[in-house]
């Protein structure tokens, strides 16, 4: 029988615990928030350095929509995003489907090689890519520049596809596999089977795949700094992100005081996105307890 002593240092203990685990919960949050809070301040100023205050002022928000190498930045980044995500949302949610299906070991053989890029330094697949390009543009293409927004779009695949797989992954392992087929059996064909069963069953690993790989394009540096070449908005000119803008900037002096205002216009979409799922996810989980409650 625990004595009332005891009982109070178990107490006083857990307490301890749980004040410690909230502090370092905070700091780490507060680590992560508050250069995100200092960046949001200073794009209301037209101080070319964060620290210096010029006062309150909206114009770093008009001067980036007049900034046309920043515009074209950024929709250079979006539609390398977008596009690549949507190739290799299909890529990888095929490739999942497929490697499910297959036999023991040949599904262990993709599901290994899916995961070396993963594991694998993105330097590494950088280079890699680069040495592959230019083999084909010594020895197939006679010489002639291969370094294209078609590079560009190959590397960022690349690096998105495993993130998919993985995704989807587990929702194909949470499945009913008797809904496939039962759906044959009721006179499906295989390819009605997949979009009326399987598709819709595993829709949540699918979207979050889409939007890792659109995350991974938005940030990536490396494998478009050594892949990238003419195209898109860029005209002739190399291809430019906000990242290789960012970093080419930097070689030269200070960041354009509108990219703080860029950036604070991508976090507020970024929360408010993160809010309306959350919000969406909470009200058909309660639509889903109301239906449960009533049968």
């Amino acid at each position: 029988m625990v004595t009332t002593a005891a009982a109070r240092r178990i107490k006083r203990r857990a307490v301890a615990y749980k004040t410690f685990g909230q502090c370092a919960i905070w700091l780490v949050l507060l680590l992560m928030y508050l250069p995100i809070l200092v960046l949001i301040a200073f794009s209301f100023t037209e101080a070319t350095n964060i620290g210096t205050w010029t006062g309150f002022s909206w114009n770093l928000y008009s001067r980036l929509f007049q900034s046309q190498e920043i515009l074209v930045a950024l929709g250079n980044t979006l539609l390398i995003a977008v596009i690549s995500a949507t190739l290799s949302t299909i890529l990888g949610t095929c490739g999942a489907i497929g490697a499910f299906y297959s036999k023991k070991r040949a599904r262990s053989v993709i599901e290994k090689v899916t995961q070396i890029p993963v594991v694998n330094a993105e330097i590494v697949i950088a280079l890699s890519l680069t040495v592959m390009f230019v083999f084909l543009q010594t020895y197939l293409f006679g010489g002639a520049n291969v370094f294209s927004f078609w590079t560009l779009l190959v590397g960022h695949i690349i690096l998105q596809v495993p993130f998919v797989y993985l995704s989807v992954k587990p929702k194909l392992q949470q499945m009913d596999p008797a809904l496939y087929e039962a759906a044959l059996d009721l006179g499906c064909t295989p390819n009605q089977a997949l979009f009326k069963t399987t598709i819709p069953e595993i829709m949540p690993g699918i979207a979050s795949g889409f939007l890792l790989s659109i995350t991974l394009s938005l940030d990536d540096f490396i494998v478009t700094a050594f892949t990238r070449g003419a195209g898109l908005l860029s005209g002739e000119k190399n291809i430019e992100t906000l990242s290789t803008l960012v970093q080419a900037k930097i070689k030269k002096g200070p960041i354009p005081p509108e990219m703080r205002a860029l950036t604070t216009i991508i976090f507020l979409v970024v929360l408010v996105g993160a809010i309306l799922v959350t919000v969406y996810r909470n009200v058909k989980a309660k639509q889903g307890k109301k239906r449960v409650g009533r049968y």
